[in-house]
């Protein structure tokens, strides 16, 4: 696994952003079109903010897919992950092609279209942070390592909600929806490059826990130390945990 510690967020956030730049830009140059999947969460602001100003990508020829959506959840209200990606992404670059989870319709009719799309190609680079509790998506722990699906409802766990809470996305904790639609961790895997964008002192825990501890469902992002080309964007902060020694050990 490729492992990069830096100074500060925003360094983390340009390097992360002109690895996906040339990532995109690569596909599109091999094969006429780039396929991504785009992350949410404020931990991904600056990462975003610094690939939307990247020159050179015709983002006409990108095709994007994101990893989660609370069921039940209108586009309209301010925890949506359709809405953020439209500000943050979709509108800001031109993007013509994106399949949004929309949480408002049956899981039942929604997941085979969405895995139909998703599988029609291979995903070239998928952008992912990690939850204060290690999930992966919206994979809580104990993380199902073991379904094929590409999509599936999953139950939010009390870390998990209080973390959107504490990031200012609801009024209340129990605003929080305890139900999400989540792209599995066997379709995470399945991207050709997956970009791991984690900064800031609040995920240090979590940060040791998947890269310092042994691959384990508990810890779900763990499981990113399987992928062959995985690249892992840290902070000083993010990265306060780890042992020196096993940073130099991940970047072998």
């Amino acid at each position: 696994m490729n492992v990069q510690v830096f100074s500060d967020k925003r360094s983390l956030a340009k390097a992360a952003a002109g690895e996906a730049g040339r990532e995109i830009r690569n596909a599109i140059a091999q094969r006429g079109w780039a396929r991504i999947v785009g992350a949410t969460g404020a931990s991904q602001f600056e990462f975003l903010e610094e690939l939307t100003k990247i020159s050179g990508i015709d983002w006409k020829k990108v095709e994007m897919f994101h990893l989660d959506e609370y069921l039940d959840m209108p586009e309209t209200h301010p925890a949506s992950f359709r809405k953020y990606l439209r500000e943050r992404l979709i509108d800001k670059v031109g993007i013509t092609k994106a399949h949004l989870l929309d949480g408002q319709r049956d899981p039942a009719e929604l997941i085979p279209e969405i895995t139909a799309e998703i599988r029609r190609a291979p995903i070239d680079v998928a952008f992912v942070g990690i939850g204060e509790n290690g999930h992966l998506a919206f994979n809580d722990p104990p993380a199902d390592f073991e379904t094929h699906a590409a999509y599936m409802v999953v139950d939010l766990d009390e870390a998990c909600r209080r973390q959107q809470f504490s990031e200012g996305w609801f009024q209340s904790l129990d605003e929080v929806p305890r139900r999400a639609l989540s792209m599995t961790v066997h379709q995470v895997l399945e991207a050709r490059k997956i970009i791991v964008v984690v900064p800031d002192a609040r995920k240090a825990h979590a940060v040791a826990k998947c890269f310092q501890g042994k691959v384990s469902s508990m810890a779900p992002a763990s499981i990113l130390r399987t992928h062959p080309n995985a690249f892992l964007y840290l902070d000083k902060d993010s990265a306060s945990l780890l042992k020196p020694e096993l940073v130099d050990a991940l970047k072998a």
